[in-house]
């Protein structure tokens, strides 16, 4: 196999510490349908529980693909060692991805020795407005053929909307905050919502609404087809930790769907 070394040198720029320290916080994905969760998304911290912007300042376009694997590594670290039984999600940057078959060699070598199945990782891909069609079509069909799932974030705001639809073919669309934001009143995001949930069956992708913050948007998407769901109102990310006791208010939630 051609390592990126061999292409500018990319692995070399993988490879070596970072010169800051980072973890992980997670928040759970639950599905109303089946209630239960089903995903954790692995959201970049600082140490203390810092934002992901104050660590995110620190990647220069040097450390990138540093970053960018290293994250992948000890997302599934920290999970494998959380017992994490649920899908995992990691978000990764496309332009990190240099070549995506070596580029995966260190996600799935760490997969290996901790036990971790392919099909139970979701790649979601961010800063879509920065990388070129061609190339993050190449990577969504490499990590398809590898057994990984992938998503769309944000979708339906900025440059994650239908464009990329004609081309790509994701397993799941992130429905943007957006879009979710009072959706239990405001009838332009319903008859919007509604449309992509129309689309989504057309095109066989799931849906997941992020940043759920009410009762009524729950339900309301619920109602809607748009079972999964992330967000404050069911947990906030947790540092290093899995969200545990939300089983009661996920069947009540399904007895009023």
């Amino acid at each position: 196999m051609q390592r990126c070394a061999e292409r500018e040198g990319c692995c070399e720029r993988c490879e070596g510490p970072l010169p800051f320290a980072f973890t992980m916080a997670f928040q759970p994905i639950v599905d109303l349908a089946s209630a239960s969760i089903t995903t954790y998304e692995a959201l970049v911290r600082g140490p203390a529980g810092e934002s992901a912007a104050s660590i995110l300042d620190q990647v220069t376009p040097r450390l990138l693909y540093r970053f960018d694997q290293a994250c992948r590594i000890r997302a599934i670290q920290l999970a494998s060692r959380l017992g994490m039984r649920e899908s995992l999600s990691i978000n990764f940057l496309p332009n990190a991805v240099y070549e995506p078959t070596a580029c995966i060699q260190a996600t799935l070598a760490i997969s290996e020795q901790v036990g971790w199945p392919a099909e139970r990782l979701v790649f979601e891909v961010t800063e879509i407005e920065r990388v070129q069609g061609q190339h993050l079509r190449n990577i969504i069909e490499a990590y398809r053929n590898m057994g990984f799932k992938t998503a769309l974030d944000d979708f339906g705001n900025g440059f994650a909307n239908l464009d990329l639809l004609v081309e790509l073919e994701p397993d799941r669309l992130k429905i943007d905050r957006a879009l979710v934001m009072h959706c239990d009143s405001d009838t332009r995001r319903q008859a919007i919502l509604r449309a992509v949930v129309t689309l989504a069956r057309e095109l066989d992708v799931d849906l997941v609404a992020e940043g759920v913050e009410t009762r009524a948007e729950a339900l309301w998407l619920a109602r809607g087809g748009i079972t999964q769901q992330q967000g404050f109102f069911y947990a906030r990310p947790g540092l290093e930790a899995l969200t545990h006791g939300l089983e009661p208010t996920l069947a009540t939630l399904q007895r009023a769907i």
